[in-house]
């Protein structure tokens, strides 16, 4: 049998499995959609430029489901090189086959193949997104993923009218030839040289005002802003000028409402805002500020829009404007966190870990490790940059985990990835000659029995400097039940913990030289990889996984690998 020949074979098994297990599923609709992703030229910032988009746009098109239904989508790869699909905070409950990271729960989709997705939505309401889950090919391969409440069901917060609003980054150079390189020499990839709000960077940028998005509105109304961050290595501040923000959703799941002037969003997150148009008709700015606390490179420019009114009034010389808090303001950043709880009514109930039977305590570092020997290393002081979690830099397998953990492949993955830091100092203080102590190259995986509570304690340190990290998990959404600054103490930090009505999230930005506790329970067998969404911190290793048993039942259990899961090459 020849090639096309087993991979038609493959897409027909491929389409019986996904009929079958749909014809299994005795909730919700199934909505089908087709993702073809391609080389297409955009241009922004005065120069014409070849991305990797979905369907032609950038950002990709929005999907759209209720509560508890199911997508099927058909990934059409028609670009030059592998790449694979993420659907970032949907549950996948039982079905991490489909979930995306690459080497994980799967190997990618090669050039000129496809692959169909099923995706299986539970208890997610809200704004979501999807992403590519290969190098860092999510700077240009995203869009919005937009879950209603059931037929019959009400948002619990009335509005008029909704927009979705995609925070972005634009690179001047080709990306991938970027990351290719700083993989083979340990230095970084250059910086972008714009943000971006829908696809545009906005008035303060060259060649760009005439492009920049306009929301139009009309006066007394209210709108709810699904605002998603897609950009590559920064947390941002986001206002609208003269208006109230009052939050009332993140990743997928209701909060209690709060008034705010701004907010901080990290990569990875969404957030769910209304905004009442009450203010004198005219044109107010939309602007994010990029919150960058660190030493490392970064890009501090200023995206826009413009909420703009209809009506008959003269037009302002310019749109009104926003003053953000600053891009090293920690600060504001925490006192925007610390307004997050969840809504937690009879509608919306949740139920947070009491019983904890499973602990890991974190440290989220970024390292360096030595240059081999007759290499040239273009990191600091002539290395290879790296990052770690307990000391141990994610190193990718050359077959995806999962298949390894289904079919028992030895030799892929090791299951003692160490619960604890190997040595405990003042990590967020002056480190010593802790900075130089070793960084271990494996891939490990955390094993987690079925139903076990677990608690996870990030622990930020100042190895070689400190910064931020949004810590993102696949499979579930958890319990942020407590942060603060410094180190962890179980003296201090526990009774602060907020274990009424904490919010649940799939993302957790974890504070510069802080701490940040996450709760969940194990219900969802299966790979599902964890990482700091910050790419170059996960690109150099700041990552790891879970393998969680299966359950008593099958409903517990994780589905059968599909038959046609993209071949892994390097095999």
């Amino acid at each position: 049998m020849g090639a096309r020949e087993k991979s038609s074979l493959a897409v027909f098994l491929g389409f019986l499995f996904t009929f079958s297990l749909l014809l299994c599923m005795a909730q919700g609709d199934v909505h089908t959609y087709t993702l073809v992703l391609q080389e297409t030229e955009f241009e922004r910032l005065c120069e014409k430029k070849s991305i990797l988009v979905a369907n032609g746009s950038f950002p990709g098109p929005t999907l759209w489901a209720h509560q508890g239904d199911t997508l099927v989508v058909t990934v059409v790869n028609n670009g030059n090189y592998g790449v694979t699909i993420h659907w970032h905070g949907a549950r996948q409950m039982g079905n991490p086959w489909h979930d995306g990271p690459e080497y994980v729960t799967q190997c990618p989709i090669q050039p000129k193949q496809n692959f169909t997705q099923t995706v299986l939505l539970d208890k997610e309401e809200g704004t979501l997104w999807w992403h590519a889950h290969s190098d860092w090919s999510r700077a240009s391969v995203h869009g919005a993923l937009i879950i209603y409440p059931k037929p019959g069901n009400e948002h619990p917060y009335k509005h008029d009218a909704e927009q979705t609003i995609i925070l972005g980054e634009w690179y001047e150079k080709n990306l991938t030839e970027m990351v290719i390189n700083a993989m083979r020499t340990g230095g970084d990839v250059n910086t972008s040289v714009a943000y971006t709000i829908n696809g545009q960077p906005g008035d303060f940028y060259q060649c760009s005002k005439e492009c920049t998005f306009r929301m139009v509105v009309d006066p007394g109304k209210t709108y709810l802003l699904r605002i998603i961050s897609a950009i590559m290595n920064e947390e941002m501040f986001f206002g609208v000028a003269n208006h109230t923000l009052t939050l009332v959703g993140m990743d997928g799941a209701y909060l209690e409402q709060v008034n705010t002037s701004y907010i901080m969003i990290a990569p990875g997150q969404t957030m769910d805002v209304l905004v009442t148009t009450d203010q004198e008709p005219s044109r107010y700015y939309m602007l994010g500020s990029p919150f960058v606390d660190t030493q490392a490179p970064t890009d501090r420019t200023t995206p826009s829009a413009i909420l703009h009114y209809n009506g008959g009034y003269q037009l302002p010389t310019h749109p009104n404007s926003i003053t953000l808090p600053g891009w090293s303001d920690r600060d504001s950043a925490e006192s925007f966190m610390r307004l997050l709880k969840s809504l937690a009514d009879d509608k919306h109930p949740i139920k947070v870990p009491l019983n904890i039977t499973k602990r890991l305590y974190l440290t989220v570092s970024v390292n360096n490790v030595q240059c081999a020997k007759g290499e040239t290393c273009e990191g600091p002081h002539g290395n290879r940059h790296s990052a770690s979690l307990n000391n141990i830099s994610w190193t990718v397998p050359k077959i995806d985990i999962l298949q390894a953990y289904y079919r028992k492949l030895p030799g892929i993955y090791h299951t003692y990835f160490p619960d604890r830091p190997p040595r405990y100092f003042n990590f967020t203080g002056d480190v010593g000659d802790n900075v130089i102590y070793p960084v271990v190259g494996r891939t490990l995986v955390e094993s987690i029995k079925y139903g076990s509570e677990v608690e996870i304690i990030f622990q930020g340190t100042n190895i070689p400097a400190a910064e931020n990290h949004p810590m993102h998990l696949h499979g579930y959404n958890f319990y942020l039940v407590g942060f603060g600054r410094g180190n962890f103490s179980p003296n201090t930090s526990i009774p602060t913990y907020n274990l009424t009505r904490p919010p649940k999230v799939n993302t957790v930005a974890v504070p510069k030289n802080g701490w940040a506790t996450i709760r969940f329970k194990a219900d969802n067998p299966g790979v599902w990889f964890m990482h700091c969404h910050l790419e170059r911190h996960a690109n150099w290793g700041m990552a790891m996984a879970f393998i969680v048993s299966n359950g008593p039942t099958k409903e517990t259990s994780m589905r059968d690998m599909p038959p046609d899961m993209p071949p892994c090459l390097g095999s």
